[in-house]
């Protein structure tokens, strides 16, 4: 992902709510399956890390992204915001890569 991807997911995660959160019993499988189904529904998802959860969200949100596969957007606090492209309801686009001019 590059840094301009990466800042235009960061400000359509600003508008969205937190649809998970991340308690005391840290991340058990329901909630790794229930991130991994939303990421496919809405690609882009925002998860908030509870005061009484003992775990580092940096950590959390490394985990949670190797077990379903997805991208960190950023991690501020106590928020993670993943990211999944969809294999069936593609969303958000991405903006393009741009390329490289070659001095030849």
């Amino acid at each position: 992902m590059t840094t301009k991807q990466r800042a235009y997911l960061k400000s359509l995660a600003m508008t969205i709510d937190p649809i998970y959160q991340i308690g005391k019993a840290a991340l058990t499988p329901e909630i790794t399956e229930g991130v991994s189904g939303a990421l496919e529904a809405r690609e882009l998802i925002k998860i908030n890390v509870l005061k009484n959860c003992m775990d580092d969200p940096k950590e959390l949100a490394q985990v949670l992204s190797e077990r379903t596969h997805s991208e960190i957007v950023q991690v501020i606090g106590k928020k993670i915001v993943l990211y999944r492209e969809s294999k069936e309801k593609k969303k958000i686009e991405l903006p393009e890569e741009k390329k490289s001019k070659s001095k030849a």
